[in-house]
């Protein structure tokens, strides 16, 4: 796939995809929750090396498909994921997925709305492909945050509706990270198909289609780099090795939104497209 993914193939394909039916826009689910599969960490500060990682028994990581935000040039060297680094990964057999976090706080990405992820999901798209990524994954979505009901019915959704008919578009599947809440409407707007749950605003509870649930931030080490420590829910998390195919698993039906999702999509569309 071209990793220039732009703003207008971004329109293109996701008008193409309208035109072929409701249900191949919509990847099969994964589904959890169930016993610990095992742990992956995830990381920004600076890169463990992989060796270290499977030494201390983790199956892989969520790694960055984002650039670094102003100010964090110099110490954010986990930003983005290389290909260097994801074959170093799968010559171990460690596994990767991806996650796109540019802004945060005050510059959170949703924050931004559908418009927002006309610029974010080409990059992306453009990262992962540059790191190896294979098509038919997905991508997280970070929602950094423990937003109201409001912020996400005027913001977050929009943003994760265009979003999903970008990676769509492209051949992707749209992750969220979110807390408990993030998760469950999303999951009601018939959006999304693997779900990495934050604690913030979760109030102790573990959405029951957590993929994969981040249980410790900030509190480990690895090589002198902090990491992120998540439990693995999903024999399916995301992950992938740079140059191998992954196809979708046979006898499952793609989720259908409903009408009155698609129409927002649609209704998405005509708007970044006016």
């Amino acid at each position: 796939m071209d990793a220039q993914f732009n703003r207008r193939t971004f329109l293109k394909g996701a008008a193409g995809v309208a035109t072929i039916g409701v249900a191949s826009l919509f990847a099969p689910q994964a589904r959890a929750l169930g016993p610990i599969l095992g742990t992956v960490i995830d990381y920004a500060a600076g890169v463990p090396s992989a060796t270290s990682i499977k030494n201390a028994g983790h199956l892989g990581a969520v790694r960055y498909v984002s650039n670094r935000r102003p100010g964090t040039e110099s110490w954010m060297i986990g930003k983005p994921v290389t290909l260097a680094q994801t074959q170093e990964f799968a010559r171990l057999g460690l596994k990767t997925a991806s996650v796109y976090q540019f802004g945060k706080g005050d510059t959170a990405d949703w924050k931004q709305g559908a418009a927002g992820a006309a610029t974010h999901a080409p990059q992306a798209i453009s990262l992962h492909v540059a790191a190896g990524g294979p098509t038919n994954r997905p991508i997280y979505v970070a929602i950094d945050d423990n937003p109201t009901y409001s912020q996400y019915t005027s913001l977050i959704r929009p943003y994760l509706q265009a979003f999903k008919v970008a990676l769509s578009a492209a051949g992707y599947q749209l992750g969220i990270y979110g807390n408990y809440n993030v998760i469950d409407w999303a999951i009601n707007d018939g959006l999304g198909e693997f779900f990495w749950m934050h604690n913030w605003g979760s109030n102790g509870q573990i959405h029951p289609r957590t993929t994969i649930h981040q249980v410790r931030i900030d509190k480990d080490t690895l090589d002198g780099v902090g990491i992120d420590i998540n439990n693995v829910y999903a024999s399916d998390w995301g992950q992938w090795s740079p140059g191998v195919a992954v196809e979708t698993p046979a006898g499952e039906t793609p989720a259908v939104p409903s009408t009155e999702t698609f129409n927002q999509l649609i209704k998405i569309l005509g708007t970044l497209s006016s």
